[in-house]
Order: structure tokens, then sequence, then C-alpha cells
């Protein structure tokens, strides 16, 4: 197929890009990613309100703006660029995604306009202490109490647990893995901040001791909703992977053009050539993989489940080796603190673990087309 992104996807990139080079310098990731917060609620609002990004992806009838998976991967590739430091993965792709496929109209009617507003800051809750990413891996117990649920159980690697307003669980009734929704100070509920080598995305532990309830959707089948967001979320994280890798490897490129060694810019020498030619060869396979899993993900059509693990594997794999070789030929400077390398790496560490790491999706992916 012949892809190439349309005048107004270049626009809505150029927009976003202006906004980010604004409100997400390196010296504003530096001093979000230590806040407990991690991340800025006015520029939150900005995004909401200037740009309609939380709004992208959500149907017109619900406050959104009803545009394509395309354009979300444009965005969440310039995200990555720049280390955003918001609650958008959690809010817009992984909880929004969550109500749109649930098949609830009443929750979607409820929740997708507060989150297109930017008032509602939401997430998903579904890995648990076992750290897997299946089916089998949910064995929180939901039971019934009336016309309500209670929730008892821990949850794991929560993005933005601790700020999120909304949190959806996935939880098993008698009938299987069924979704939730808890409101964020709900009693019963504690959040944990986790140490995290990424500083710049925000993951917390969720303690259920009898938590009251509300179900999204049909009971028993939570997970066949579950798949197509996690498959969606695997789609979206990849463009941003693209986006963090195309940014270190423009870093190094001008990094060896400017550094003068024995009397000449290092990347003359052909060390660095072929370190350079390496980067560019896995973050244009990278950009392919990626952008042919998100036109698969706005046609919602059969290659999606594979098209997103192949990005997944792939593109994990291309950013982790790109920021390490940025950092190579950085030399010494790279390796500081002071220096915005070390970010993307931790950035690119914990992507590649986030949804499950590449041997799982190219497990996932044998098994997806039949080998």
């Amino acid at each position: 197929m012949n892809f190439a992104f349309s005048e107004e996807q270049e626009q809505l990139r150029e927009f976003v890009r202006q906004f980010l080079d604004n409100y997400s310098a390196e010296a504003t990731v530096r001093e979000l990613m230590e806040t407990e917060e991690g991340y800025d609620s006015d520029t939150w609002v900005m995004m909401a309100e200037q740009l309609g990004l939380q709004s992208l992806i959500i149907p017109e009838e619900h406050g959104g703006q009803g545009f394509g998976y395309v354009e979300l991967v444009v965005v969440m590739e310039e995200m990555g660029r720049a280390l955003l430091c918001a609650p958008f993965f959690s809010t817009v792709v992984l909880a929004a995604n969550t109500l749109i496929h649930s098949g609830d109209e009443a929750a979607a009617a409820e929740i997708l306009p507060g989150i297109a507003s930017g008032e509602t800051i939401a997430t998903l809750a579904f890995t648990e202490e076992n750290g897997r990413w299946d089916e089998e891996g949910i064995t929180m117990e939901a039971t019934a109490d009336g016309d309500s649920w209670n929730l008892s159980g821990t949850k794991m690697y929560v993005l933005d647990g601790n700020t999120a307003n909304l949190v959806l669980v996935a939880a098993r009734t008698s009938k299987g893995v069924s979704l939730f929704k808890v409101d964020g100070d709900s009693s019963g509920l504690t959040r944990t901040a986790l140490a995290t080598m990424d500083l710049t995305r925000k993951q917390s532990r969720l303690d259920f001791d009898n938590v009251s309830a509300t179900m999204v959707g049909t009971e028993g089948e939570g997970w066949t909703v579950l798949e197509t967001v996690l498959n969606l979320a695997a789609v979206a994280l990849a463009a941003e992977q693209v986006g963090g890798a195309q940014m270190c490897l423009d870093t190094a490129v001008q990094y060896a053009k400017d550094r003068v060694q024995f009397g000449r810019p290092i990347g003359s020498f052909q060390a660095i050539k072929h370190k350079c030619a390496d980067m560019l060869l896995e973050v244009e396979s990278a950009k392919s993989a990626a952008y042919y899993a998100g036109w698969c993900a706005s046609e919602m059509n059969d290659e999606l489940p594979s098209a997103a693990s192949l990005a997944k594997a792939y593109c994990s794999e291309a950013y982790f080796n790109t920021t390490a070789e940025n950092i190579q030929i950085h030399g010494g400077i790279g390796f500081t603190w002071e220096h915005p390398a070390h970010l993307y790496f931790k950035r690119a560490k914990s992507s590649e673990l986030l949804f499950g790491d590449p041997t799982y999706h190219r497990e996932l992916l044998a098994q997806r087309i039949g080998i």
C-alpha cells in the first residue's frame, strides 16, 4: 500500500509540535518528573481547550471530535518526541478507548464528555502482582452487592493511578472477566506511587479493600473489550516510541556534525557513520510498522491484532537501541544527568516492558498468524 499523511494530518503534527516545544521543553520535563502529580494542570487544560487533544478520538455525540486513529498516531509520535509529562496515555488511549469499545452507551455518555473537556483524568487498572498482561493474569474478584459490586485485590503498574479521579478496573465475576468503574477517592481504595526507572511516566499500586464499583459493559465480556483496547494501546505506544527514537536520531546526527575531534567532526569517522546509518534504518522501519498498525486501528480491520503486536515488538527494540546508540555517540556527556539522553533511554526501557515485552508480542504474533 502507498501510505502518506494528509495535509490536515501534517498540520496537526505541526500544531502539536509547536505547542509541545513551548510547554514540554526539557527544563519543563525535568521539573514535572520530580513532582508527585507528574504533570502541569494548566498545560492539561490548554491541551483540551486550545488543541482539543483529549477529545480527538472521542465520538462527536459524546463531546469529542470523532477523528480516527491515524490522527492519534500523529499526536502520540509528537508526544513521544517531547517526552510529554501528562496523563494523556492513561486517560485517552486506555480509559477512553475502553469506554468507546465497551458497548455501554450509558457509561460512555456519562464519562466521555468529561474526558473530552479535560475535566476527567481516568486510567485503566488490569495488571496485577503477577505482572502478566493476558486474561489469566486477572485474578481480582468482584462480588455482587445488590445493584453494585465490591472489589478486593491489588492492581499494579497503573499509569497515573495516583492522580486519576476515575479508575476502570478489570476483575472476575462468576461469568468471567468484567469491567468496573471506581471513583479515585473511593472508600477502601489505597493508592501508592511506585518507584520507577522512568520518572516521566507515573505508575501506581492500587489496593482495593471491598471497594464499591459499578459494572461497565456486559458481565463476563470484559476480556473481549480489553483485548481490543490493548491492541490499540500497543499501536499508540509504538507511535510514541517512534517519536522518541526519531528525536534521539536527530540529536545524535547533530552532535556528530558539531563535535570536533582530531581536527574533524566525529561524524566523518566510519564507526560513527555506521552507527547513525543503523539508527536511521531502525527508525524508518519502526515508522513503517507503527504507521501501518495505525491505519489498521483506524479501519478496525482483521489485521489489527497482528499489526499491533508486530509494531510493539519492533518499535520497542528500535527505540531502546536508538537511545543506547545516542548515548554512545555523545560519549562522556551522554552519560551525565545534565544531558537528556538518559531520559529517553529510561522511557525506552519502561515502554519496552509496558503491555508486554518484544518476546511476548512475537509469541502473540506467531499465534495470531497461525505459526
